[in-house]
């Protein structure tokens, strides 16, 4: 895999939205808040055009059995994928290309909460 890191492009935000609202539709009351995290999320740096997502659930048994409203989306889900209390999926366009990372965990994980400072 080639890694690719371009100028900040405006569109990403946008592109945030338009994923996040689908993936809160797909998943009902599962899904608490989701935030737009990692470099796309920051303005005025260069990233890898990679739409970071962050998903707080109230429960992560309720979301594993929601695990196919997001596969019908086209998420590959990897489960904990090296972080104790995450799920974690990510997904792919039509030419292989990884469009979007979506890293949920129970609302208040200190790990979740990282990834909030990270960005900040």
């Amino acid at each position: 895999m080639t890694l690719v890191v371009v100028p900040h492009n405006p569109a990403w935000g946008d592109a945030f939205h338009i994923e996040a609202d689908a993936v809160l539709r797909a998943l009902g009351v599962s899904a608490l808040e989701v935030q737009h995290i990692g470099s796309t999320a920051i303005r005025q740096i260069a990233a890898k055009p990679i739409i970071d997502m962050l998903l707080f659930v109230r429960d992560l048994d309720e979301l594993d059995a929601k695990a196919p409203a997001l596969a019908a989306m086209k998420y590959e889900a990897k489960g904990e994928f090296g972080i104790p209390g995450r799920r974690y999926f990510r997904k792919h366009d039509a030419q292989g290309n990884r469009t979007h990372h979506l890293h949920t965990f129970r609302t208040g994980d200190p790990e979740g909460l990282r990834h909030i400072a990270f960005r900040d």
